[in-house]
């Protein structure tokens, strides 16, 4: 059972390390407030007395870094290789090695301090400790990536907005030019009018003059 444990609590870890280099790009994770967040979570879910706390989450957060660099360590490496848009079978035969060489590490970083995560509680508070630490990673996985969602959206949302703003800018400048086409339109009618009465009475003057 603590192996499966360990094991489900690796996956999710590797997640988590996932997102959280992908992360870098647009923000620097917190890990000093995650460390903080997933203490209190751990803590209030196993029911950790203070000693308790005090033996398990040095333990811990020590598991913890060695993990993340392991991974931080193979994502640099499969980065590289997608730099190279046509990866050739060896290539792709090394990051599924790299893959199982972490996977191996992580195991053997498990048995490792399964043995010293025994010395620090008691069987019931570790199991539940463990079980509660991968509620929160599962959690954390969900928050990130509905903070990614949520950014997107955004994003999404200003692009369409400054469009609009220039279709309604494009309808404003176009109105304009309508309602000053026809003011020119209404200035010019009378004078041309006046002007047809003109010519009219100059014809009825002359025609006039011929039959005096």
């Amino acid at each position: 059972m603590k192996k499966n444990i360990l094991l489900l609590i690796s996956i999710f870890m590797l997640n988590l390390f996932s997102f959280a280099t992908q992360a870098q790009d647009n923000r620097r994770m917190n890990m000093a407030d995650f460390e903080k967040r997933k203490q209190e979570f751990v803590r209030e879910k196993a029911g950790l007395t203070q000693e308790e706390a005090k033996r398990y989450f040095p333990l811990n957060s020590e598991l913890t870094k060695k993990k993340f660099e392991l991974n931080r360590q193979y994502r640099e490496q499969v980065e590289q290789m997608r730099k190279n848009n046509q990866l050739s079978d060896e290539q792709y035969k090394q990051i599924l090695e790299n893959n199982v060489d972490v996977k191996l590490k992580e195991a053997e970083l498990d048995k490792e301090y399964s043995d010293k995560f025994d010395k620090t509680l008691p069987p019931e508070k570790l199991y539940k400790a463990q079980q509660a630490e991968r509620t929160f990673m599962q959690q954390e996985v969900i928050r990130f990536r509905q903070e990614n969602d949520n950014r997107g959206r955004g994003t999404e949302m200003r692009s369409n907005d400054n469009n609009r703003g220039g279709n309604n800018e494009f309808r404003n400048n176009t109105n304009t030019r309508t309602r000053n086409n026809e003011s020119i339109r209404s200035n010019s009618s009378p004078t041309r009018s006046s002007g047809t009465r003109s010519g009219s009475g100059s014809s009825s003057r002359r025609s006039s003059g011929g039959r005096r």
